[in-house]
């Protein structure tokens, strides 16, 4: 902030902050009116110089002005003060989370309930595979020379998959004897990995049961989903902002709204940073034609990183009100789903 002097600095901030609160274009009769003691004359002059330095464009000659990306990018590392959740907040935040089921609902209540508080879109991304506990697996013979390969996890998912097998219930009892003993607590990726090295093992393999096992048990892990599910709740909060009433902005944004690969993308850079991260305007690329922002953050389980959770909403957010309702919302999904993780003892990976 060494280019801007302290009067720069302070129609700046009065600048973002008034057309946070309003959407419209800031001329200087509203900013002399919001508390500076100077002229709009003087404050013409300083939005001006605000202008020139590429923090401020004007849509229109008779128009004001309005923040540009490089504004609100210092507005969000070094000028606004993020305001504290009240205990009430809080105690609702988590309140909510008591309510909810484990399963696949779990994912859309976050939702809904980060786009209430938000008044905004809110976006949660599932953890992937990868990284998810397995509590259960089993094999149901179905048709001869085919099984159904049940996989649950911690988090109350569960998926099936079809896998090609000749195998009677006895030697199924047996299997599921034995993998009972080492899935308990793993991930996905952790239990790919062991039965890789375990079949590899010549015990193993001079062992018909646990070959068959470890056999099944690859493939099921492997046949899990290797992508994340995207939930998005609140669609209608963000479509009737004034900044996508025109045909064109309303396009981009239902655009944007299905580029679920590319939303993915944006909060994947909150599981690397850590903590809770903002992507503004053109930061995001095209999306939605550089109107949007996203505020993101990574829950987690058992230590480890899980997934993430965000809003989407327009350049003007209000930041200082939805960074710490995502931080906090974050924050409840990992003690959420901590809290049905079940204790678990880690097994010796090289106990055959």
């Amino acid at each position: 902030m060494a280019e801007l002097s302290p009067r720069g600095k302070q129609i700046l901030y009065a600048c973002i902050t008034e057309f946070v609160a309003t959407g419209e274009p800031v001329g200087s009769r509203t900013l002399s009116k919001r508390g500076i003691e100077l002229s709009p004359a003087s404050i013409r002059n300083v939005l001006s110089d605000l202008e020139e330095l590429g923090y401020l464009h004007q849509p229109h000659t008779s128009a004001g002005r309005v923040p540009t990306d490089k504004a609100f990018r210092l507005f969000i590392d070094a000028m606004m003060e993020v305001r504290q959740l009240t205990d009430a907040e809080n105690a609702h935040i988590m309140h909510r989370f008591a309510e909810i089921e484990p399963g696949p609902n779990f994912l859309r209540e976050t939702g809904k309930l980060l786009s209430e508080l938000t008044g905004t879109a809110a976006v949660v991304v599932s953890p992937k595979a990868e990284t998810m506990t397995l509590k259960h697996l089993r094999f149901i013979r179905t048709l001869p020379g085919e099984v159904l390969a049940v996989v649950v996890m911690t988090n109350g998912t569960v998926q099936n998959r079809f896998l090609k097998a000749e195998v009677n219930e006895d030697e199924l009892q047996k299997v599921h004897n034995l993998l009972d003993d080492v899935i308990e607590g793993r991930s996905l990726g952790e239990l790919r990995e062991l039965f890789v090295r375990r079949l590899q093992s010549e015990r193993v393999q001079a062992d018909d049961v646990k070959k068959r096992a470890f056999e099944l048990g690859e493939a099921a892990v492997s046949a899990a989903d290797k992508g994340a599910d995207v939930v998005i709740e609140g669609r209608a909060k963000l479509l009737g902002l004034p900044e996508f009433s025109a045909a064109a902005g309303f396009k981009d944004l239902v655009s944007a709204l299905d580029e679920a690969e590319a939303i993915v993308r944006l909060l994947d850079a909150t599981l690397e940073a850590g903590g809770t991260t903002v992507v503004v305007g053109r930061e995001a690329g095209d999306l939605a034609g550089g109107l949007l922002a996203i505020v993101g953050a990574s829950y987690r389980n058992q230590g480890r990183t899980a997934g993430s959770v965000g809003v989407i909403g327009p350049t003007r957010m209000n930041y200082p009100k939805v960074v710490p309702l995502v931080t906090a919302t974050a924050n409840a999904m990992s003690s959420f789903i901590e809290r049905r993780s079940e204790p678990h003892t880690r097994h010796n990976d090289d106990d055959d």
